[in-house]
């Protein structure tokens, strides 16, 4: 699996005229090696592949590497430019969205025979499109999601506290099989809804109220989001409208899921539809995002993003609409671009839900 990946940044190396790149995000190290440590460098060049980290990773990186050399570094700038130097590499690409610039300096500093060239956009075009293991793991994901979700809903009544409820749906992650949560939990209950990223706080919740739980599931490093909103019992006319038009965009903008879709008419599917129900100014964030060695990847599903869909792609589409002083609604699945249109990856049942109090 990890060889292919490798073979396409020899290809990029040679679009961009680069000697070599030097990777150093997590995510990225594991996307390309399979490495599940938070500390190294992974040197790509026209010669060969070979990876550096400190003593406490070496022995787990040649456990999990594939023709990788690895090498302990007592420091690690300096050992990244003393082997880059030995290869003859002259032009250098870095991740300039993830490297900070204390980093960027050491590296500079240690040697003046190195051109440095921010590089990034290429590899996030290669992870983009996830192929069928990682397509396996995130449904994985979402199937430990939907399990851990049905053993915690009947705690959520009037009187629970949310954060007492994210807890108890962390917990339940963990023992359905999953690594860790994937984000702090969104769980917004009553007017609390109104904050699309209300994390749990100490609010007791109240019949009446919906509450919008926001959560996701971390598995063999890649990470499930989806988001339900359900009803503690009768709620106001008002709420019930806004969820019924924010389900209905849900569905309108999946079914315009396809590949070559742009991505800003697919956003306007979902968005001009909010619009037309008059809740156009309560609907600020972008309709979704990709995901799956990090929570947010390429693409951003915005009117910005002025890019097609791509067979393989994982995004989530989440509208929403959020009433200051009164509550809100997010309704959130993670889809898989198809050669025929969308797959919903998500188990969890979207359509409105009323819990007995």
């Amino acid at each position: 699996m990890f060889l292919p990946r490798r073979a396409l940044v020899d290809e990029i190396l040679e679009s961009e005229g680069l000697d070599g790149i030097v990777f150093s995000h997590p995510p990225n190290l594991r996307f390309l090696t399979g490495f599940s440590g938070s500390t190294g460098c992974l040197l790509v060049t026209s010669s060969g592949v070979g990876f550096l980290t400190d003593s406490r990773y070496t022995t787990q990186a040649r456990d999990q590497m594939v023709d990788v050399e690895v090498r302990e570094a007592k420091i690690l700038h300096k050992s990244v430019v003393e082997w880059l130097t030995e290869l003859g590499c002259r032009r250098v690409g870095f991740e300039e969205e993830t490297l900070s610039c204390s980093e960027m300096r050491r590296l500079r500093e240690a040697t003046a025979d190195i051109v440095w060239v921010p590089f990034e956009r290429s590899l996030q075009m290669l992870r983009c499109r996830k192929d069928k293991e990682e397509i396996a793991t995130l449904e994985h994901a979402a199937t430990i999601a939907e399990a851990a979700f049905t053993e915690v809903l009947p705690r959520l009544r009037p009187g629970t506290i949310e954060r007492d409820f994210a807890t108890d749906l962390e917990f339940a992650i963990r023992r359905n099989g999953g690594e860790e949560k994937s984000f702090d939990f969104i769980v917004a209950s009553g007017p609390r809804g109104a904050l699309p990223h209300g994390i749990a706080a100490d609010r007791v919740m109240q019949e009446g109220d919906l509450v919008t739980i926001d959560f996701g599931v971390r598995y063999a490093g890649y990470h499930h989001d989806e988001t339900v909103t359900v009803a503690l019992g009768e709620v106001s006319d008002t709420l019930r409208s806004i969820h019924d038009i924010v389900l209905r965009a849900h569905d309108l903008a999946i079914d315009a899921v396809r590949p070559g879709a742009r991505i800003p008419d697919v956003d306007a599917v979902a968005r001009d539809y909010i619009a037309q129900c008059d809740y156009g100014d309560f609907f600020g964030h972008g309709l979704g995002h990709g995901l799956g060695l990090e929570v947010h990847e390429w693409p951003s599903l915005s009117a910005r993003t002025d890019s097609p869909l791509q067979e393989g792609m994982v995004i989530t589409i989440e509208p929403g609409i959020y009433l200051p002083d009164v509550g809100g609604v997010r309704i959130e699945d993670m889809i898989l671009v198809t050669a025929s249109g969308a797959r919903v990856l998500t188990k969890i049942d979207k359509q409105f839900r009323r819990l007995p109090v």
